[in-house]
């Protein structure tokens, strides 16, 4: 079993909520982090898990999400600097999630 990331970008909040659904229902994957750009226009998600599990994943939520992703992919083995570039989203987005709750 080999770690792998998952990416898919899509138009609207809603229409990544509904994806993510789908990809976490249809296999053992987690979020690992998302970034809105265009004030939540394109909204992309970041999943993990070992590889088998990401493909069929993001697989599950290009054929069935309520709009079609502008762009998906899947990393394998991803390279110590995607591991970072991931990492240092998830780590904006907890951020912001701890500021929040401290409210």
């Amino acid at each position: 079993m080999s770690k792998a990331y998952g990416f898919i970008e899509i138009t609207g909040v809603v229409a990544a909520i509904n994806a993510l659904d789908i990809m976490c229902k249809t296999a053992d994957v987690e979020l690992a982090s998302w970034e809105r750009k265009l004030g939540g226009r394109l909204v992309t998600l970041i999943i993990q898990g070992d590889v088998s599990a990401v493909n069929e994943a993001v697989e599950a939520a290009v054929a069935g999400a309520i709009k079609k992703p502008a762009s998906y992919a899947v990393i394998a083995r991803p390279h110590e600097e995607i591991v970072k570039l991931v990492e240092l989203s998830a780590s904006r987005w907890k951020k912001k999630t701890d500021e929040t709750e401290n409210k």
